[in-house]
């Protein structure tokens, strides 16, 4: 009689089963049937899309092109034993790389008195003869290529550079054969224009006090030169 009731509840339970949500969530998870359309054969295939990405121009600084480079330049010279005087002259250079380049040059200066003519009163040199003008040949380096800042937002390309080379100086109505060396910085505020400040010494061997001498003429300058 006792298993007899046991087993008509244990009917009665697993015939209500099915019929209550929350014990079939139990048993049973919900899933998700992904409904795939069929193919239309008529319809237009997929537009591949376009990416509109905004191109940004680049502007090449035309100095990288332009090898030859002109220019005057203004400055003082130490004319050994005759005083430190304004000089002016030209430039013009021609790049042969990045870092190697070859300068001609040119410029004037007018020497002052020795000590000696302004003690004694006597004139060692003519008007004319006093007129210092040098010319030569030489070859650059850059040898520290770098930036320079104008303020926050403003950066320029600048370079040190060595320079050295050949020439003649006429000065004392005489024609001399001179050396020079020197160094320099080169700032290019814009791609056609470059700001030189150079330092050089321009050696000869003089005989206008009766004696061979080796004298040096120190030249400062400021320049400007313009990219062709």
């Amino acid at each position: 009689m006792e298993s007899r009731i046991r087993i008509f509840l244990l009917t009665v339970v697993l015939a209500t089963l099915p019929g209550c949500a929350t014990v079939r969530h139990w048993f049973h998870r919900d899933q998700a049937v992904a409904v795939i359309p069929a193919e239309d054969e008529n319809a237009p295939p997929p537009r591949v899309v376009d990416p509109e990405v905004p191109r940004r121009k680049i502007t090449v600084p035309k100095v990288h092109s332009r090898n030859v480079e002109v220019g005057v330049n203004y400055g003082v010279l130490s004319i050994e034993d005759f005083g430190t005087h304004p000089e002016y002259g030209v430039t013009a250079a021609y790049h042969v790389t990045e870092d190697w380049f070859f300068q001609a040059e040119a410029g004037r200066s007018n020497a002052g008195e020795t000590s000696f003519e302004t003690l004694s009163g006597i004139q060692l040199l003519t008007g004319s003869e006093r007129r210092f003008t040098y010319y030569d040949l030489s070859l650059g380096y850059n040898f520290l290529p770098g930036e320079a800042f104008l303020g926050r937002g403003h950066a320029m390309t600048s370079n040190f550079y060595l320079i050295g080379g050949i020439g003649g100086v006429d000065f004392g109505g005489d024609t001399k054969f001179a050396v020079n060396f020197g160094a320099g910085y080169c700032v290019v505020p814009t791609d056609w224009l470059a700001v030189h400040i150079t330092v050089q010494d321009r050696t000869y061997e003089s005989s206008l006090f009766g004696s061979n001498k080796l004298t040096n003429n120190i030249e400062a300058r400021i320049g400007t030169t313009v990219f062709f």
